[in-house]
């Protein structure tokens, strides 16, 4: 990982190192007189646990992330029928997706994160929706992401499916042609919006409830990472102190035998000194 830009070492970092480096850059910045610059790094939010693991699948199995890509591509030219057997690379895609959400786990494992089954499933979305889009925005967000990317939408998967990428104002003429005829069959239903209103709302607030319950799961995980730590920790230490307390009763054994050996020798001693006074 040669020639990094200050940002992109930030992202390369084990995460509890994370705030503390983006301050101190932030701080390098203001100090150069890069004050503009030096905000936005201030405001740089810290990667959740699981953004941070596929961020490090990028900076560190590059190979493997790069077959990924690559494959997701030929998945998209597949299925608009210009080449290449589709099963198969959706096949040999999701091998390489599971090989990385693996590696992902390990990374988590070793820094101390939990690495639980929503943990990976959130790892194998982030994947999937990444390597879906187009190479220009896989560039840009690839190895920098702050947070988890949602599921693999309608428009996301039609470009994985159809190997062509989302055409906004077309999707938008279309849209706009469909109102003008639906305009000129029918006029507008007050209580139709109103429940179309009450819809949005409810994905509003379901969606906020979903954000709200994955941070409370993330700091569960993290809650249980480090009770899992301590009680390695005081397990390690009790083991040491049974092993001392073994070696102290050996101890204690050994001088209790010497005890009674310089007694008999003493007694013996005293014996002798008293037949020697008799005979005299």
């Amino acid at each position: 990982m040669k020639n990094l830009s200050d940002i992109d070492a930030l992202f390369t970092l084990p995460l509890a190192e994370f705030t503390a480096a983006r301050n101190a850059l932030a701080m390098r910045l203001k100090k150069a007189g890069r004050a503009d610059e030096a905000q936005q790094v201030k405001e740089m939010t810290k990667p959740s646990a699981t953004a941070w693991a596929v961020n490090q699948l990028y900076w560190r199995h590059r190979r493997d992330f790069d077959r990924l890509v690559a494959i997701s591509e030929k998945v998209r030219h597949a299925q608009s029928g210009k080449g290449g057997d589709p099963r198969a690379l959706v096949e040999e895609r999701r091998k390489l997706i599971s090989g990385l959400a693996s590696a992902a786990a390990e990374l988590l494992t070793k820094e101390g994160h939990a690495a639980s089954i929503d943990a990976q499933r959130r790892v194998i979305t982030t994947l999937e929706s990444l390597t879906a889009r187009d190479s220009s925005s896989i560039e840009e967000h690839a190895g920098r992401l702050t947070a988890d990317l949602e599921p693999l939408g309608f428009d996301s998967l039609a470009e994985l499916l159809q190997g062509a990428p989302h055409q906004k104002a077309k999707v938008l003429d279309f849209a706009q042609g469909a109102k003008k005829k639906q305009r000129t069959k029918e006029k507008p239903d007050p209580e139709a919006e109103r429940a179309a209103r009450a819809r949005a709302e409810a994905v509003k607030r379901a969606e906020a409830a979903v954000s709200t319950a994955r941070r409370e799961a993330e700091h569960a995980e993290a809650a249980a990472a480090k009770a899992e730590a301590q009680r390695d920790a005081l397990k390690q230490e009790k083991e040491e102190i049974e092993v001392r307390y073994s070696a102290a009763i050996a101890e204690a054994r050994t001088a209790a035998g010497e005890v009674k050996k310089t007694a008999r020798t003493l007694a013996d001693a005293e014996r002798a000194l008293a037949r020697a006074r008799n005979e005299r």
